[in-house]
C-alpha cells in the first residue's frame, strides 16, 4: 500500500488534495481512501490529510504514521511541527541513515531550494531526485488567479512518483470543480507536472555523474541549491 500524508493550513485545499488523489487512483482501477485529521478549524491552522492507494481493498482507516510520500503545501510548517515523523528515510536510533531514504518521496510548495529552507542537511540522506520543491502557489496564482496549491501539488506529485498519471489527476480536477475553476487548476497542475519532470531529469543527469551533490560543479544546471 502506498501511503501519502499531506501537510498544510486550513484554506489551502489540503483535504481536497487528498480526495482528488484518491479519485485519480480510483479512476486508474485501484483502491483508494482519503480522509482528514483536523486540528483547530480556524483559518490558517495546521491541517493534515491522508491518502491510501493499493491494488487490493483497503481495510484500514488509520492516520498515516509512516508515509511513503509527504506533500507539504505550506513551507512555514517545516520548522514548526514534526511533519517528518515516520517518513521513510529517517533512520531509527542506532541505525545508519541513508539507504532507507530510497523509499521516500517529498514535495514542498516553495520557490526556494532546500538550502534556503534550512533542509540541506536533512535531504542529504535521501535520493535527491525523490525530494523536490515546486512553486505551486505561484503557478496557481498565474493560472487560477488564486494562490491555492492543491491542484499543482498533485500535478507535481504525479511527475515525482508516477503513482498516478497526469491525465487521471486532470480528470479528477475536471470532475470536482466548475468549468472555469477546473480549467485554471488543470493548467496549474500541468505546469507543475512539467516543472517537476524537468527538475527530475536535471537531477538524474547530475546523479549519473556523481552521487554526491557536494561535488557537483556550479556550471551544472542542477547544481543550484534545491
Amino acid at each position: 500500500m502506498f501511503q501519502v500524508r499531506f501537510h498544510g493550513r486550513s484554506g489551502q485545499g489540503v483535504v481536497t488534495a487528498a480526495e482528488l488523489l484518491a479519485e485519480a487512483a480510483f479512476s486508474e482501477g485501484r483502491h483508494a481512501q482519503a480522509f482528514p485529521s483536523f486540528g483547530s478549524e480556524r483559518m490558517g491552522a495546521p491541517v493534515m490529510s491522508f491518502c491510501l492507494i493499493d491494488d487490493k481493498p483497503i481495510r484500514t482507516h488509520e492516520p498515516v504514521t509512516e508515509p511513503d510520500a509527504l506533500i507539504i503545501q505550506d513551507p512555514t510548517l517545516l520548522h514548526q511541527a514534526d511533519i517528518f515523523g515516520g517518513f521513510r528515510g529517517i533512520a531509527p536510533p542506532g541505525r545508519q541513515s541513508g539507504r532507507l531514504g530510497d523509499e521516500g518521496y517529498m514535495l514542498i510548495n516553495s520557490a526556494r531550494g532546500f538550502e534556503e529552507l534550512g533542509l540541506d542537511e536533512f535531504v542529504k540522506d535521501f535520493h535527491r531526485d525523490r525530494l523536490l520543491v515546486v512553486p505551486a502557489s505561484a503557478l496557481a496564482l498565474t493560472h487560477l488567479g488564486r494562490p491555492l496549491p492543491d491542484a499543482p501539488m498533485l500535478g507535481g506529485f504525479a511527475a515525482l512518483t508516477g503513482v498516478v498519471g497526469l491525465q487521471a489527476v486532470l480528470a479528477a480536477i475536471n470532475a470536482k470543480f466548475s468549468v472555469s475553476v477546473a480549467d485554471g487548476n488543470a493548467k496549474a497542475a500541468r505546469a507543475a507536472f512539467d516543472f517537476v519532470a524537468d527538475e527530475r531529469k536535471a537531477l538524474r543527469r547530475c546523479l549519473s555523474r556523481s552521487r554526491d551533490p557536494a561535488r557537483w560543479p556550479r556550471r551544472w544546471p542542477c547544481a543550484a541549491p534545491r
